[in-house]
């Protein structure tokens, strides 16, 4: 491992989807990359691998967008790469594969910030949130070191959620944290401390860009 006092942790959504493309939620349903998010994926990469930028190990959720964006970048950093299923996307049910409009058209009230209440028969955001604080955990207890997750917009909320402290017993006024595709933020821990520290965030998205479920 290239640090053996702390985790160097960056938490980086997929590149651009087919779902993405046409507005749809995907949530836990499978969507490729489309070749735009190939290319934003490898322009990434290319700028981790000009800036020495170096990882010890990639940690992918294993639905195709995060594991062709993983796979894209591992390739020109010459990585490792393993695939946790918890770091999938939250699951939304029977809203999956519709549109924000479609899913407004079906039930006007729904509550994507419900913290009891599943969305469309998939999870609640508590059922999120526990999920994010496994895969973090999982992280740290890992020998101290580089780690690149890539995952999806949603579950990496609740994981700062989870590392922040924050409770899902908000309201739809909680804070959000926009990923664009691609988008990355880089964050420290220091295990004897247990201390976090937040180095930065490069968010790639139009500006107020809906991340639930993308």
């Amino acid at each position: 491992m290239t640090n053996s006092l702390h985790y160097h942790i960056t938490l980086l959504r997929h590149g651009e989807s087919v779902a993405n493309a046409k507005g749809l939620l995907q949530g836990q349903s499978d969507w490729p990359l489309t070749d735009t998010g190939v290319q934003q994926a490898r322009r990434l990469a290319k700028q981790w691998e000009a800036n020495s930028n170096a990882f010890d190990l990639i940690i992918a959720s294993p639905l195709s967008r995060a594991r062709e964006t993983a796979r894209e970048i591992s390739k020109t950093l010459q990585l490792p790469v393993i695939f946790d299923r918890d770091w999938r996307e939250r699951n939304f049910g029977s809203y999956e594969k519709k549109s924000y409009e479609e899913i407004i058209s079906l039930d006007g009230g729904v509550n994507f910030s419900h913290p009891i209440e599943p969305v469309g028969g998939g999870e609640s955001l508590s059922d999120l949130y526990l999920r994010a604080g496994k895969a973090v955990q999982a992280i740290l207890r890992r020998a101290p070191g580089k780690y690149l997750i890539v995952s999806h917009g949603a579950i990496l909320n609740m994981a700062l959620y989870h590392i922040l402290g924050l409770s899902t017993h908000g309201n739809p006024k909680s804070p959000r944290f926009v990923f664009g595709n691609t988008g990355f933020i880089e964050l420290l821990y220091f295990p004897e401390q247990l201390q976090w520290r937040f180095l930065g965030f490069v968010n790639t998205s139009r500006q107020g860009e809906e991340i639930q479920g993308k």
